[in-house]
């Protein structure tokens, strides 16, 4: 019973916060939610959707930080470093390039500890809801003992200036870990 508590909480809170800020775009979970999934994977899509709604649409890198930063966080991005406070700096310096940064969830998908969620990335609000712009990206997420401990990710640049980014922005490799 605590467990459906607590993840009411987490889903108020974000929703709260995204309330504050009425411009950001906001993921309905209750929308994605899935009628086969077990409690337990109801409260990994809960704490994964509060994370990534705080971190990749509201950007409130505070709350990510208190909230998150005990998790071991091993990336398997290779451009990215481990740890939520690598991936804190990585998307603080981001954002201030693209203010307007939203994360978009189309499809969320879980299996036990693993939580994926398939999105459409945007760096001008006007591109947002535009399939011809921006990212499309595969987020996949595995959790142990209600914290974050494992990412990977898929990303396909949809548009030519996203297209060219990726290819200017990537190469330079920030740990050690597989992609798989």
């Amino acid at each position: 019973m605590w467990k459906i508590i607590a993840s009411t909480v987490l889903i108020l809170t974000s929703t709260i916060t995204s309330a504050q800020n009425a411009d950001k775009l906001v993921i309905d979970l209750q929308a994605l939610q899935k009628p086969n999934w077990t409690e337990q994977e109801l409260e990994n899509a809960t704490l994964i959707t509060d994370f990534v709604q705080n971190l990749m649409n509201n950007h409130n890198f505070s709350y990510i930080l208190e909230r998150y930063d005990n998790s071991s966080y091993v990336q398997h991005n290779r451009n990215l470093p481990d740890k939520v406070t690598g991936l804190v700096s990585f998307l603080k310096e981001f954002v201030g390039d693209y203010p307007d940064y939203t994360y978009d969830v189309k499809h969320i998908y879980v299996d036990g500890d693993y939580v994926i969620f398939h999105s459409h990335a945007t760096l001008k609000k006007d591109d947002r809801g535009n399939d011809t712009k921006g990212m499309n990206i595969i987020d996949t997420w595995r959790l142990e003992d209600g914290r974050i401990v494992e990412h990977w990710d898929s990303i396909q640049a949809i548009d030519t200036f996203m297209r060219f980014y990726s290819l200017v922005s990537g190469g330079n490799i920030q740990n050690t870990n597989g992609v798989f």
